[in-house]
């Protein structure tokens, strides 16, 4: 294992110098649980892998992980193993099929609030060493407004909401939302509709949310896009093989095609790149 994680290592220094120029944090996020945020996660780090990004997903959803079962890749370590210093950051890094690499859930996020002032520092020097390694480390965060969760938002360059065309999922959506803003958080949310019948349901049902976020919480909240409910999910979910590399051609796999594309075209209009001490900053907001 620990030739892998050396391996791995030097793959990932070997991209070079553009790539150290923007590592970004982004969090994907849903108001309640079943709306298939954690396959959205999945292959839209594909995605973004597919357009020649490299991505590290992370699994954070708190005692529930799963993206190590999406990809039917077991994962020897996770989190705790980092917190315990029994493995360094590289170490505890999985290669799922594809290349896609993940950082497996597990019950060590709920030790991330317990952390004395120097397991802070250590943690925080060993996720510093993705700046420059990865273009994007993606967070993907367990359903509703935990401590947890909501530390992941405050960490993001970006906040992926994702919801769904029911009543709840909508009110769940908006109620997360608006207690982030409620905090005094100034967080930069983007609105993913997923299984959506059609474009037609897909553009009501993010109108009203953009509405209402508009009118009440004076929030704009960009659209990037909708996926269709689509057969071909449950059966990727049962072959335990992300969606996109089983079905690449399949209406959801297209959908969420289209809405990394969108997210890229728009990462590129606003010309933003982090730097090593803004990249500091942000994941230090883990503790804030």
């Amino acid at each position: 294992m620990i030739d892998q994680a050396e391996a791995l290592r030097h793959r990932m220094q070997s991209m070079g110098e553009d790539a150290a120029k923007r590592t970004r944090i982004l969090t994907v996020t849903s108001g309640k649980g079943g709306v298939g945020k954690s396959n959205f996660s999945l292959n839209f780090a594909l995605a973004l892998q597919k357009r020649g990004f490299s991505v590290l997903l992370f699994d954070a959803d708190i005692g529930m992980g799963n993206i190590d079962v999406l990809l039917g890749t077991p994962a020897a370590y996770n989190l705790f193993h980092l917190l315990k210093r029994d493995k360094s950051i590289w170490e505890i890094i999985q290669e799922g099929p594809g290349g896609l690499r993940f950082i497996a859930g597990g019950s060590g996020f709920k030790d991330l609030i317990r952390l004395s002032d120097e397991e802070v520092e250590y943690f925080a020097s060993e996720i510093a060493k993705l700046y420059g390694e990865v273009d994007y480390v993606l967070f993907d965060t367990g359903a509703g407004l935990s401590k947890e969760t909501l530390r992941f938002i405050q960490a993001a360059d970006e906040t992926i909401v994702v919801t769904t065309p029911e009543p709840t999922s909508i009110t769940d959506a908006y109620a997360l939302m608006k207690m982030v803003k409620t905090m005094g958080e100034d967080a930069e949310f983007r609105l993913v509709v997923n299984r959506v019948g059609d474009d037609r349901e897909g553009r009501q049902t993010a109108d009203n949310i953009r509405q209402v976020a508009r009118t009440y919480l004076s929030l704009e909240l960009p659209v990037l896009g909708f996926v269709p409910d689509d057969a071909h999910v449950s059966k990727a979910v049962k072959k335990q093989t992300a969606l996109s590399n089983l079905y690449p051609d399949c209406p959801a796999s297209r959908g969420i095609d289209g809405i990394a594309a969108e997210y890229l075209n728009e990462s590129r209009s606003a010309s933003v790149q982090t730097s090593i001490k803004g990249f500091l900053q942000r994941v230090r907001k883990l503790w804030s």
